[in-house]
């Protein structure tokens, strides 16, 4: 045999042999991450209605976001959810902890058209926009008694700097107006606090959702509040359903001294260990915590750490128990898919939270008497505790 004739033929396997191992690994690929193709029958239950329907098909994408809930429903993770495009960008707004807006509050009024409420010295009042006036159009979107309020704050919030025009009524000649408004960056405040209004060395901090700023708003209220004569301080995490995690983490940090927050783990991955360093900046302040059946996730974190290493009392009633990790994933229209993706947990905290929850250190009742039994608990708790130091 030539050698010319040798090549050709080693030439000849190499390529037959490249394309086998193509076939095989297009093969497998397709076989572990199946498309849409596979779906068969779906494409033809959708092509049936598409083509025999009495009734017109609805607007898109009404069919699509309807099958991905329905995909959801099927897969079962109770916490891997889909957000139309409006209440994702809403989402997007509360944990970044500032949005571009006008500085209004929507609401309804008696017959269910939405009313806008300016902020003092918002972009929307210094335009000469009025408390209660009917919002009719936003730039060209009109505004109806069906018109959800997500999809109006979503057509408000935009870029900071850029102008939104907002049509309304004004009572009591319902005549129409125009304003042209420039987007400001309007804060959303995750924390608010205040002096207890029976015990006036008693710092109340109310956390509400867990944020990018919420650590940094933490230690402003704590230092308000010091600077005002407050003595001692409870967190009140009630209602409060989460956030983001490493905030959480981060908030947990300021209470404790040391020691483990928390474990987590993804699929298939690396238990990662989440730990104190040195002594958070609140570490030594008195402290109690508020919880109840609203207190989820981010919030979760912060008082399971708190009450494993014995910082500061639980009060309230058992928590929500969720101890799992969504990655939210924008989608092309705009939607998100959040994802669980992950679990974590409070090292030796028994029982584990997820699915079960926190049990308080001092349990409320829900029959418990006064205006606030839950801060009712907090006074009598400090002023034990000072009974007890006498």
């Amino acid at each position: 045999m030539s050698e010319t004739l040798k090549t050709i033929l080693i030439y000849l396997a190499t390529v037959i042999l490249f394309l086998l191992m193509f076939v095989l690994g297009y093969m497998t690929h397709a076989y572990l991450n199946p498309t849409a193709t596979d779906f068969e029958v779906f494409d033809e239950a959708y092509r049936l209605i598409r083509e025999y329907g009495y009734e017109p098909m609805p607007a898109p994408p009404a069919m699509e976001y309807g099958a991905i809930r329905g995909m959801l429903d099927a897969y079962g993770e109770p916490h891997t959810r889909f957000s139309e495009p409006a209440r994702a960008e809403l989402q997007n707004d509360v944990f970044s902890g500032s949005y571009g807006g006008i500085g209004a509050e929507l609401t309804r009024d008696a017959d269910g058209y939405v009313v806008l409420h300016p902020f003092p010295d918002s972009p929307a009042s210094e335009v000469g926009i009025r408390d209660g006036d009917r919002l009719l159009k936003v730039d060209d979107l009109p505004i109806t008694p069906d018109t959800s309020l997500e999809e109006v704050a979503a057509a408000i919030h935009g870029p900071e700097g850029r102008s939104v025009t907002l049509t309304v009524s004004r009572a009591p000649g319902s005549a129409e107006m125009t304003f042209k408004v420039k987007r400001a960056n309007i804060p959303v405040p995750s924390v608010t606090w205040n002096l207890d209004a029976v015990d006036s060395t008693l710092g109340v901090v109310r956390v509400n959702v867990i944020s990018a700023s919420t650590p940094d708003e933490i230690k402003n209220a704590v230092a308000d509040l010091q600077s005002r004569g407050a003595a001692r301080f409870v967190l009140d995490l009630r209602g409060n359903g989460g956030g983001l995690l490493d905030e959480g983490v981060e908030i947990a940090r300021l209470f404790l001294r040391s020691g483990v927050i928390i474990q987590r783990q993804e699929k298939d991955g690396d238990v990662e260990t989440y730990e104190v360093k040195k002594p958070g900046a609140l570490a030594e302040i008195p402290l109690a915590v508020l919880v109840d059946g609203g207190t989820a996730s981010a919030s979760e974190i912060i008082a399971g750490s708190i009450q494993a290493h014995g910082r500061a009392p639980l009060i309230g009633a058992q928590t929500y128990g969720k101890a799992s990790i969504q990655l939210v994933f924008n989608l092309p229209d705009d939607s998100s898919l959040a994802v669980t993706a992950a679990k974590w947990w409070v090292p030796g905290l028994e029982p584990p939270i997820d699915g079960v929850g926190l049990s308080p250190d001092i349990p409320i009742p829900p029959e418990a008497a006064g205006a606030d039994p839950y801060l009712d608990a907090v006074r009598r708790y400090f002023a034990e505790s000072a009974s007890g130091q006498e």
